[in-house]
């Protein structure tokens, strides 16, 4: 578990290991995240966007951007939570992810970046 407080909103990250596949006769790694995002501020905030680097140990890094998150523009008011759960694949058993959230706060009408920490993505019987 990761955790990263940017301007009084948290986030913590869980990850796990959800298994492999075979796809065009190449194996490919599932991993699943756990997101929380907590609001320890005194203003409520709204989640726009989100944006991943995605780092697979055999490939080039990917970036991922979108609006929400899966289908989501959680609004969250002093003292409340949101979470949320997704996933990617990698062609290896090691990778990382890391990103930012893009928020407004209702207060100030002012956007603001939320740090989602460096989380690793590894198969758990790979490692020692």
């Amino acid at each position: 578990m990761v955790t990263q407080i940017t301007r009084g909103i948290k986030i913590t990250v869980l990850t796990g290991f959800e298994g492999t596949f075979l796809k065009n006769y190449r194996l490919h790694f599932a991993f699943s995240y756990q997101i929380t995002i907590e609001n320890h501020s005194k203003d409520s905030v709204q989640l726009i966007s989100r944006h991943w680097d995605i780092f697979d140990a055999l490939n080039d890094p990917e970036v991922v951007e979108g609006e929400g998150v899966v289908g989501l523009k959680p609004v969250l008011k002093p003292g409340e939570s949101h979470s949320y759960s997704s996933g990617c694949f990698l062609e290896s058993p090691f990778g990382s992810m890391k990103g930012y959230f893009n928020m407004v706060n209702f207060t100030s009408t002012r956007k603001f970046k939320v740090v989602v920490p460096s989380f690793k993505l590894s198969v758990p019987y790979a490692l020692n």
